[in-house]
Parts: structure tokens; C-alpha cells; sequence
């Protein structure tokens, strides 16, 4: 590990005699990509440096200790290497942490899928409650939030819904958000007082740049209609909304919030290459046992995450079996507790998978 973060140390010592250049500088494409580089190497040579630090701190004070025949002196080292030594351990954890693997996507934007799974009308108002909490907190992250599509029921909830989060950082902590999340409540039509149980479904996509995903006009066929919506709202008088159709592979994608056809095409084709993108790298790590087995749960729809309980306050996350009973916040975009706890379990998994 030490050879691994000495020579993270001398590349980003070289990165930042480059970005200080002059001639490269001037190539900003260059430049940027330097810059890049060097910012991604900082944190983990800052904690090496202070990890280096401890250790020579801890060297010197175990030579007073050993050289030196003042019992004030010797009682002031012993004190020291005490602190020190209980430094070493958790500096250790860290770096071991900041050399795990990246994932590549963590930095981009996201786009967010909800759709009401079982339960009917309850299953759409839950699809809301959970498109508002995700709403919450990009608020509280201070990310931009653009609305792609929605299907909703007119009665405060959403077939489905989907939306494009914009941040630093956003996939990092949400792509573990993918999944079923089940909400156990009294309805508001239930008389009888009956706890029901219904679902929603969440799907947390990597926003892709076209490069990445290449399609071929020749494998869409696109669409065009009128919008429509609940009690006359949102119906244009001219053919809007867009549906695109992905031949090869069958994914439809509808759109119809914009009063623009060609902007719906644009959401449209955004979400199809961010759905694409999501079925190719889902196939590749079905092709490697190892790489599922040391996820938290970050690609399975069909798994049950968590749990939203009414009548008793509560949210379970059930992969790291983590109760919080603060639901009414949670709701509201306070869910940074769990998405931390969620994160140190993958990073746990993934260093014992080393």
C-alpha cells in the first residue's frame, strides 16, 4: 500500500509543476485534463502526507523515549506515542478507503426513474411522496433538479415520473437508491382503519454523453402526438409529445412536459442513451459473480430495499439492516444518515473483496 501511495505522491507532485506551466496553460484542453488528475489526487495525497506525518512523529518520540533520561521528558513521549499510535490505525482505514477502485460514473448527474408498482392509487401517491423527498434533497445539496416526464393521476400521485438531478457527485450517493421501495400505511379511502402495503420503483441512471452511447438513427422510430393531462390541463392543440422507440433492443421512451417537440425529443433521447447505457453496464457485471457480490444492492430493481412505515415512524434499509425512526424527515430529504451508512458498508465489502 505505501509503494502504491508513494507514487500517487510523485505523480501529483508532477501534475502540479504541469498546471503551473506556462505552455500548458495555454493548451486548455490540456491543461483541464491536468487539472483533473490533480484534483483527483489530492485528497489521498493529503491523507498520505498527514499518514507520513504520524509516522515520523511517532519515530521521534519513541527515540526520546529510548535516548532520553529525564523521567518528565520520558513521561511526555510515552503520552505522545499513545495519541499517535491511536492515529495510525484510522489513517490507515482512510487511505485504504480512498485507494478502493472509482467508480466511473460517481461524478456525473443522474437520472431518476419512479414508477407506482402495486397498490394502485396508493402505489402513484407513494411514487409522489418519494419524488419529493429526492426533490428535497437536491434542494438540500444545492443541485438543480429538471423535469423529464410524468404521468400522473391527478390525484396528488404518479404512474411515473422521471427527472434529471444535476450536481457534483449526485450518482455517487444516489445510485444506491435503485430498487423497490415498500410503504406500509392506513389509505385515506381505507374506513376501516387497515394498514395496506404498497410499491414503488426507483431507478438511478448515470446521465451519458453521446459518445459514450452510440445510436443509430436507423434503430428509432420516433412518433409524435398530442399531450394530454387531467381535466384539460396540459393538452396542447398540436402534436408535442414525442415517443421514441428503441428497435434492436424494444425500450420505449415517452415524452410530452415540453410544449416543444423538439425539446421532448431531446428528454426523450436523453433518458433512451441513459437507459441504454444502464442495460450494457448491467450485463457486464452479471458476467462477473465477484463484482455482485460486492455490491450493496446498486442494480437489482426487482430487490426489496426499504421499508416506509407510517404507524410507527420508521424507515428500514433492509441490505444493511438499518432502522432510523425519523420518517416524517426522511420524507422530507433528510436521508443523508442513511445513503453514509450505505456507502462504509460498500466500501467494507469491497476492501474485504480485496
Amino acid at each position: 500500500m505505501l509503494n502504491k501511495l508513494q507514487v500517487l505522491e510523485d505523480k501529483y507532485i508532477d501534475l502540479t509543476e504541469k498546471i503551473s506551466d506556462m505552455e500548458i496553460i495555454n493548451d486548455q484542453k490540456v491543461w483541464q485534463k491536468y487539472m483533473k488528475e490533480h484534483a483527483d489526487l489530492e485528497p489521498i495525497v493529503h491523507k498520505y502526507r498527514e499518514y507520513k506525518n504520524v509516522l515520523n512523529d511517532l519515530s521521534e518520540s519513541k527515540a526520546i523515549l529510548e535516548e532520553e533520561s529525564d523521567e518528565e521528558l520520558r513521561e511526555l513521549a510515552k503520552m505522545e506515542i499513545s495519541e499517535l499510535e491511536g492515529q495510525v490505525e484510522p489513517l490507515e482505514a482512510e487511505l485504504k478507503i480512498l485507494l478502493l477502485p472509482k467508480d466511473p460514473n460517481d461524478e456525473k448527474n443522474v437520472i431518476v426513474e419512479i414508477r407506482g408498482g402495486a397498490g394502485g392509487d396508493e402505489a402513484a401517491l407513494f411514487a409522489g411522496n418519494l419524488f419529493r423527498m429526492y426533490s428535497r434533497y437536491a434542494e438540500r445539496r444545492r443541485w438543480k433538479m429538471e423535469l423529464l416526464g410524468a404521468s400522473d393521476t391527478g390525484v396528488g400521485g404518479y404512474k411515473e415520473v422521471s427527472f434529471l438531478i444535476k450536481g457534483k457527485g449526485a450518482y455517487s450517493r444516489l445510485k444506491y437508491e435503485s430498487g423497490v421501495h415498500r410503504v406500509q400505511r392506513i389509505p385515506a379511502t381505507e374506513s376501516g382503519g387497515r394498514i395496506h402495503t404498497s410499491t414503488a420503483t426507483v431507478a438511478v441512471l448515470p446521465e451519458v454523453e453521446g459518445v459514450e452511447v452510440e445510436i443509430s438513427p436507423n434503430d428509432l422510430r420516433i412518433d409524435v402526438f398530442r399531450a394530454s393531462g387531467n381535466g384539460g390541463q396540459c393538452v396542447n392543440t398540436t402534436d408535442s409529445a414525442v415517443r421514441i422507440t428503441h428497435l434492436p433492443t424494444g425500450e420505449v421512451v415517452s415524452c410530452q412536459d415540453e410544449k416543444s417537440q423538439l425539446k421532448n425529443k431531446e428528454k426523450a433521447l436523453k433518458v433512451l442513451k441513459a437507459r441504454l447505457y444502464d442495460k450494457a453496464r448491467s450485463e457486464q457485471h452479471d458476467e462477473v459473480a465477484a463484482e455482485r457480490k460486492s455490491q450493496v444492492g446498486t442494480g437489482d430493481r426487482s430487490e426489496r430495499i426499504r421499508t416506509y412505515n407510517y404507524p410507527q415512524g420508521r424507515v428500514s434499509d433492509h441490505r444493511i439492516n438499518l432502522t432510523l425512526y425519523k420518517l416524517e424527515q426522511f420524507l422530507d430529504g433528510d436521508i443523508d444518515e442513511m445513503i453514509d451508512a450505505l456507502i462504509t458498508e460498500d466500501q467494507t465489502k469491497k476492501m474485504t473483496a480485496i
